[in-house]
């Protein structure tokens, strides 16, 4: 589990170059690892998703990125009160 924030972060600097199969696979490492150690509606596990979506998102495939997109959102309702 430290080792996500490596992945996550070397993941973030690939995404800014455009070399977005490399973030893709380091931000799905992370999330792999976090998965493990996590309940699956953790709200932790919500960045580890949005990382995903943007990365899809800025490669045009627009369907994965809202698939990840609405995954975040439905472990942010669980986690907060209904009117936050």
């Amino acid at each position: 589990p430290d080792l996500v924030a490596y992945y996550n972060n070397i993941g973030a600097v690939y995404d800014n170059m455009g070399e977005y199969s490399k973030a893709l696979s380091l931000y799905e490492r992370s999330l792999e690892i976090r998965k493990i150690a996590l309940p699956p509606n953790h709200p932790d596990l919500v960045a580890y998703y949005n990382n995903i979506g943007a990365v899809y998102d800025n490669m045009g495939e627009y369907s994965k990125a809202l698939s990840l997109y609405e995954r975040s959102l439905e472990i942010r309702k669980i986690a907060l009160p209904p009117n936050h």
